[in-house]
């Protein structure tokens, strides 16, 4: 008898007897298969699985979601168990270097062996549990494989490369890079990047470094990367309604519903992975809209990637638990993408699945119309699509200052929060603060352009002037300010502070921070609300702002440029719409 067949006679005892020892627990929800091939056709897994069983032992083979075909051997009681076996299999060269320990979730039915073999072991008996494994000469195998044809040289591994059509190159390539070895493009040209990636993967393998990989080495490379495919069944999935295709993990998600704007994807046998396909008739502006509610969403974590184009945008975000990737894109009167949520456990798969969802994914005619499906409302206060949203502690009001982005609010609104953002989108920082004037300037980490910032009055309003306020009176669950209409009561504070004008309107908390507008369009003031009285309560239409040429001694102190309104002009209501809803943001505090 042979070393080399000694030795896959030790390995195929080992394997034997921790089925025997663990043969009671084979139901048990906790075991584990070394999984070490996937084949498409069931015949084809029927002649390996026998091989397989003929060297090694017991192998089971089980259907995939993917409708590929699982051959593995198991199960055993423990990971750590499946592990050991599975070390010692791959350093006998018996099983393939990308052999892995499964959990079975998602082995569907079983298809080998079909003649009940794998359960006619009997359990040891108790004389027997502790016994050793012998030594090899004493261990009978039951007609062995031959001994496998020699390794080529690397004169024949070039004669047999050299055979090799350009699909067969490519696909060795598309495999290396798959694995991480190869990282240039797919040209199916065997240039030094691609020598490079073979002597990497050769070196990972314990083969001589050659650079060529022979007949065998490219069946191991391509077996390990189609089994890998098989295991996430990933497929083209063409949705006419929302139009797009692209590439899915299937063995991970599956279609569940379209619920505008999304084509929702759930997770399949608790994989941890979702799937969104965005899909809605729109503008650009529906896509920054979209860009500022996604962030609001859980499943898109706060630390992460924030970037917007004129016409698309990428979201990341990762904490312990979840991650998650996003991009969209505003063409041809639609906006379309994905978001591809996972578990940190799947973090290695989804390095290879996204690049692969990116590369694969067009759009086609058709689109999500508004409503399509369950009836959902795309607004911060509520769920967007049954997904959850993140709500901040509380939110008031703000505006821009300047060309940059500088937004002034009231100083409560950040007074103890561990972060601020600017409309629930941009990350923003305190760099002033007067608490005694009731006045905070913020600046958001990432310099914005807004589509107007605020022109104050160089002269002071009259005594009876008609104003209108700007602010998100109900916080965060509208998307733009609502319009508040008062009149000046008094050109002082109550006790005759020269720093307030009082207001005869009625206000909610969410318009703190906003601002006072005069009948030209200019800024007079920043609505500060009721001072707190003890003992006293004020009506409701007595509110408080603080005047304009305040706030500019204020934001001068502080280095903070800002516009002077000469204008002596009436703007009629449907510009002052625009002009509020374009200077006015909502500032959020989060705890």
């Amino acid at each position: 008898m042979s070393m080399t067949t000694c030795r896959l006679g030790v390995l195929a005892a080992t394997v034997s007897i921790a089925a025997i020892l663990f043969s009671d627990v084979a139901r048990a929800q906790e075991q584990r298969w070394v999984q070490i091939e996937a084949h498409r056709t069931l015949d084809e897994a029927l002649q390996r699985a026998d091989l397989l069983e003929a060297r090694v032992g017991n192998v089971s083979g089980f259907r995939l979601p993917s409708a590929w075909y699982a051959l593995s051997i198991g199960p055993f009681e423990t990971e750590g168990d499946a592990f050991s076996v599975r070390r010692q299999l791959r350093a006998a060269g018996v099983i393939p270097a990308d052999a892995f320990v499964s959990n079975g979730a998602d082995y569907l039915a079983q298809f080998f062996p079909t003649d009940g073999s794998a359960s006619a072991l009997q359990a040891p008996s108790a004389e027997d549990s502790d016994a050793q494994i012998p030594d090899a000469p004493e261990i009978a195998i039951a007609d062995p494989l031959p001994e496998p044809e020699p390794e080529e040289t690397l004169r024949e591994a070039q004669v047999s490369e050299r055979s090799l059509s350009r699909d067969d190159r490519a696909e060795i390539q598309t495999a290396l890079q798959w694995f991480g070895y190869y990282t240039l493009g797919i040209d199916a040209a065997f240039g030094p990047g691609t020598r490079r990636a073979m002597q990497a993967w050769q070196e990972d393998q314990g083969v001589d470094t050659t650079g060529v990989l022979t007949t065998r080495q490219r069946a191991a490379l391509l077996g390990a990367y189609q089994s890998e495919l098989a295991a996430l069944g990933m497929q083209t999935v063409r949705d006419e309604f929302a139009g797009i295709s692209i590439d899915l993990p299937l063995a991970m998600v599956q279609f569940d519903r379209h619920e505008a704007p999304f084509a929702r994807f759930t997770e399949r046998n608790d994989s941890g992975v979702q799937v969104l396909l965005i899909s809605q008739p729109g503008t650009q502006a529906t896509l920054f809209g979209l860009y500022e509610i996604m962030q609001t969403l859980e499943i898109v974590p706060l630390e992460g990637r924030r970037e917007r184009q004129q016409n698309s945008f990428v979201l990341t975000g990762q904490n312990a638990d979840l991650r998650s990737h996003t991009i969209a894109q505003f063409r041809n009167g639609a906006v379309k993408g994905f978001t591809l949520v996972w578990t940190p456990d799947r973090d290695a798969q989804m390095e290879r699945v996204l690049p692969m969802m990116e590369a694969s994914f067009s759009t086609i005619d058709g689109v999500l119309p508004e409503g399509a499906g369950q009836a959902s409302t795309v607004q911060r206060g509520a769920l967007l699509a049954g997904l959850a949203v993140r709500r901040p502690e509380f939110s008031r009001s703000g505006f821009y200052v300047d060309a940059t982005g500088t937004v002034l609010t009231t100083a409560a609104a950040v007074a103890q929060c561990d972060r601020v953002t600017i409309d629930e989108a941009y990350t923003a920082r305190v760099v002033a603060r007067d608490d005694a004037l009731g006045l905070a300037v913020l600046q958001p980490e990432t310099p914005l352009v807004p589509l107007a910032f605020a022109q104050f009055q160089e002269r002071f309003a009259t005594l009876g002037a008609e104003v209108t306020i700007a602010g998100f009176s109900f916080e965060d669950a509208m998307t733009r300010p609502v319009l508040t209409f008062g009149r000046i009561e008094d050109m002082r504070g109550l006790n005759g502070e020269d720093d307030r004008f009082r207001l005869s309107a009625e206000i909610r908390q969410g318009d703190l921070g906003g601002p006072v507008f005069g009948s030209n369009g200019a800024v007079i003031g920043l609505l500060a609300g009721q001072p707190s009285q003890e003992n006293r309560v004020l009506p409701d239409d007595v509110n408080f702002a603080v005047p304009a040429e305040v706030i500019t001694a204020f934001l001068r102190s502080n280095n903070i440029s800002s516009g002077t309104l000469r204008e002596d002009v009436s703007v009629p209501p449907e510009v002052m719409t625009r002009i509020s809803g374009d200077l006015t943001v909502l500032v959020s505090c989060w705890n």
